[in-house]
């Protein structure tokens, strides 16, 4: 589920924000705005999906979509939500064609500091110096 996550994300980056991004294994230690989606796969499993991004990352994105130089903090975490479903959402387009169908649901914001969460797998997409975290974590039960 990573890699359709990672793929999605790269994909995003590439076509809507228009830069190269690499993928670098490790957490994002600097101030983030965080979301998650939960989805739910076809053989009844369950797993949280965070994306972590942070702020330069995210006023990419404000900028590309709203033209705002610096956005305040409630359109940060409008563009935050935002991006998660549009992110994630192409990720279910990708496992779909993979034979990997899945539902997501309505991403909701968790805060804004350090990505300290728990999670099976992470890691994080960078462009010119910013980037995202992506992490899942099974949630069963």
């Amino acid at each position: 589920m990573l890699k359709t996550i990672v793929e999605a994300t790269q994909n995003f980056c590439t076509h809507q924000i228009n830069e190269k991004s690499t993928i670098n294994g490790n957490i994002t230690k600097t101030r983030t705005l965080i979301a998650y989606i939960d989805i739910d796969t076809q053989d009844d499993k369950k797993y949280r999906v965070y994306l972590a991004c942070d702020n330069d990352f995210i006023q990419k994105v404000s900028k590309l979509f709203l033209e705002e130089d610096e956005s305040d903090e409630e359109t940060l975490i409008d563009m935050t939500l935002e991006t998660t479903n549009l992110i994630v959402g192409s990720a279910k387009v990708i496992a779909q064609k993979a034979n990997m169908p899945y539902v997501i649901d309505t991403p909701h914001f968790e805060k804004i500091g350090q990505f300290d969460f728990k999670y099976d797998e992470i890691t994080t997409v960078m462009i010119d110096g910013c980037g995202v975290t992506i992490a899942i974590k099974e949630s069963n039960g």
